[in-house]
């Protein structure tokens, strides 16, 4: 397909799309005048108190526990298919993606700051290796786009994503889920909840396990992309007296997955081929319990999180909050990054971090005003350790530093050429080459924060929010390269510190305002605009260079990206509140924009890419269109690149990375009485994303597409209800026309030469069985 005719063809897709929401909209207003019955609004907690979504005045999605849960979503992931503007990329529980509006937060290194902020019960847990959880006993998700400092720190540079789970209750309550489906798949959840006046509690709980669902013929090593995670959740409420109101939460995960499956597509596996949808021949490091500590390929991922809420009236209009959080996270992932057979690229990453976080917030709340302000403390402190494993001779051979011997990395057979007996002349059958490097970092933050909302008349309302942020940060970086055998220098181009710590520090403050109006047409149709400012700070980027004097340490302070959003949008509802929409457009320009880049030894770093500019159009439409039969559909259009300056450098003009152009999904949720006691529950996905880079350079390597054309998905549930005796039984279906789609391609592997590829996950089906007990 050429440009052109590809350029049509997205013009052809994007106006069927919007005659599609236009054509169905109108027919469901006609449909739903004769209804009087009105449907609950949705509320939301976005600025710190609770409102219905079409008073909030900035671009939010959200979706309740119950949809969620009828939808069949349990994975952060699918929250993608059913938000416009939100892309969540899932390598492995260690390595997720974050992408709001074309702007990827996924860095892995303890030196660089998260972009997209993810709030658990109201506690910033952005740092990518800890961010993952598994949805599970949800009271809302809440989707904010643009930034919002203001609202959810100085992580939510681009937006924020808000997860808030179920609270405990008097009443007695309780339900567990048994689920079984192909790959072996087994899942079991549920919880369980009561109490009396004063004190009240809640245990949820999950479990699931999956075989991997890629073949992996590599002897000891498990098939790829299986999953073991275990989630529990203990949670306390107190209620002393009718005015104090305290949650305590402690939540743990646990995971244990294959690994990721990362395929070349420049050397078969034995007896395969080079597609990415084939099986593997990931083979791994013979020395992987020494060097890494773990012997096998896969995810070994801890996380614990505690946190304590509380929320006292101390009046009809004025009430103190105080979050006090504390969460570690301990990952350790196992991968082959050439995703061949040969002891080549063999790479482990160890991630910990412990982070401490304590909010106090004071809300008043009157007839025309509503404000909040208060003091914010965060604590971090992590680290990222990344050994590696080779064989020397296997290594120097399939970088081509032994081309004079003419001997491929990898026979047409599949077998591996070891030529250390012969440059060693028999000395030696293999020699083992290992090395390391690793960054820390230490990241504490002062926020002083306040936001006042004033209804200056019945029908407009405007929003002036500050927060003050000083940070003190400290990097360090230290590696451990010796000089191989064959080469006489390091393997990797990295220059060793043998173990020393090199370290630098840095203090930085910003100033983060937004502003926004509201102004209500009527009762049920509301614009709104905002201006805000949003920052990714300063990144204290430490490695090692050679000098004279040995090797000493390198600084480099990559400058903090900021970027102002100018924002328009509409909400709004029929009178009883059948059809609900919102359509919002934006424009944001980045100074500094960063990007996150591998050097040759393939370590991600940070540098500044210039200028950017980002623009694009969101909407959302959500319809009931029988008293059994809900309807909604969400379509994006953003059009995000970095400058096309010459000043830019050599990513001038490209698109940000793992951002599509369009985005859209639309879903049915029906039920519908069967008569009796029995009630017949549906729900259909479809999603649509256009194709997308997976790194900066939007251009191959080594030859190789390092990108992903448009994929679309379908899932389906079907369930039967006993409405009496609280039971249900059902089946599902995600990916369920088995469409074969890229997750993620070029990778580690990529800085080397040998890009790597990692496939979708095919159809996965099975059956739910429910009870509820009340």
């Amino acid at each position: 397909m050429t440009y052109s005719t590809q350029k049509q063809f997205k013009k052809k897709m994007l106006s069927s799309l919007v005659l599609a929401s236009l054509a169905s909209g109108a027919f469901t207003v006609i449909a739903a005048e004769g209804d009087e019955a009105a449907i609950e609004r949705m509320t939301v907690t976005t600025q710190k108190r609770v409102q219905a979504i079409q008073d909030v005045p900035v671009t939010v999605s959200a979706f309740s526990g119950e949809m969620l849960e009828h939808l069949g979503i349990a994975d952060l992931d699918v929250l993608s298919d059913i938000t416009p503007g939100l892309v969540i990329q899932e390598q492995s529980p260690n390595n997720p993606g974050f992408v709001i509006r074309g702007i990827t937060s996924d860095s892995g290194s303890a030196q660089a700051s998260p972009r997209v902020s993810v709030y658990y019960n109201g506690t910033d847990i952005s740092r990518s290796r800890g961010s993952y959880f598994e949805l599970f006993d949800i009271e809302r998700v809440e989707v904010v786009k643009g930034p919002q400092a203001t609202l959810f720190g100085t992580a939510a540079s681009v937006g924020a994503l808000s997860v808030t789970t179920r609270k405990p209750q008097e009443e007695f309550e309780a339900a567990v889920t048994l689920g079984a489906g192909n790959f072996s798949a087994k899942n079991v959840n549920g919880f369980i909840t009561g109490g009396e006046e004063k004190v009240q509690g809640r245990l949820a709980f999950t479990y699931k396990e999956r075989d991997g669902y890629v073949d992996n013929i590599a002897q000891n090593q498990p098939d790829l992309h299986g999953i073991e995670r275990t989630g529990i959740r203990p949670s306390l409420r107190f209620t002393p007296n009718e005015d104090l109101t305290v949650d305590l939460v402690y939540n743990y995960e646990k995971n244990n997955d294959t690994g990721t499956a990362f395929k070349s597509r420049r050397f078969a596996p034995t007896g395969g081929d080079t597609s990415p949808y084939s099986f593997v021949e990931a083979s791994g490091s013979p020395l992987a319990q020494q060097v890494f500590g773990k012997s096998d390929l896969g995810v070994e991922r801890t996380v614990k999180d505690l946190n304590l809420t509380a929320n006292w009236d101390l009046s009809e209009q004025w009430q103190l909050t105080s979050i006090s959080a504390k969460r570690s996270f301990d990952s350790l992932e196992v991968f082959d990054a050439d995703g061949t057979q040969a002891w080549f690229l063999e790479f482990a990453e160890d991630a910990v971090g412990d982070q401490f976080s304590q909010e106090l917030r004071l809300n008043y709340s009157g007839d025309k005003l509503n404000s909040f302000f208060g003091v914010s403390y965060f604590d971090e402190d992590g680290s990222q350790l990344v050994p590696f494993s080779t064989e020397e001779s296997v290594f120097l051979n399939c970088i081509g530093r032994l081309a004079a011997l003419n001997q491929p990395c990898i026979n047409p057979n599949g077998t591996v050429n070891i030529l250390t007996p012969v440059l060693t002349e028999g000395l030696a059958q293999v020699l083992p080459y290992q090395g390391s490097y690793q960054n820390f970092g230490e990241n504490t933050a002062f926020s002083i924060f306040a936001d006042m909302s004033y209804a200056v008349t019945e029908q407009l309302e405007l929003t002036a929010g500050l927060r003050y942020v000083e940070e003190d940060k400290t990097s360090r970086y230290a590696s451990n390269f010796a000089n191989s055998v064959l080469a006489k220098a390091p393997l990797l181009p990295v220059v060793s510190t043998n173990g020393q710590i090199f370290s630098a520090e840095g203090s930085f403050d910003a100033w983060l305002p937004r502003f926004n109006a509201l102004y209500r047409l009527n009762e049920q149709l509301n614009v709104y605009a905002t201006v805000s400012k949003g920052r990714r700070s300063e990144v204290m980027d430490v490695g090692s260079a050679n000098s004279a004097a040995g090797v000493v340490p390198r600084v480099t302070e990559i400058p903090a990206e900021y970027i102002w959003n100018y924002e328009a949008g509409i909400k709004g509802s029929t009178a009883n509140n059948e059809l609900r929409y919102a359509v919002s457009m934006f424009y944001q320009d980045y100074q500094n924009f960063q990007v996150s880049l591998r050097d040759d030894a393939g370590n991600t770093y940070t540098a500044n890419a210039g200028n950017a500019k980002n623009i694009g159009i969101e909407t959302e439409l959500s319809v009931t269109l029988t008293d059994h039969l809900d309807w909604f559909a969400n379509l994006a259009w953003i059009d995000a690149k970095i400058d096309d300056d010459s000043s830019n450098g050599n990513l001038a003009g490209n698109r940000f990375r793992l951002q599509p152009e369009y985005t859209a999904g639309t879903g049915l949720m029906h039920s519908y009485e069967l008569g009796g006691e029995y009630q017949l529950n549906s729900s259909l996905i479809y999603s649509f994303r256009s194709d997308i880079f997976f790194e900066e350079a939007n251009a191959p390597v080594a030859g190789f597409d390092i990108s992903q054309g448009a994929v679309q998905l379908t899932s389906l549930r079907v369930g039967l209800e006993n409405t009496q005796q609280h039971w249900s039984v059902t089946l599902y279906s995600s990916n369920l026309f088995d469409k074969e789609y890229l997750v993620d391609a070029g990778n580690t592997g990529g800085a080397f030469g040998f890009p790597s590829f990692i496939p979708g996950a095919p159809a996965f089906f099975g059956i739910e069985f429910t009870k509820s007990f009340m």
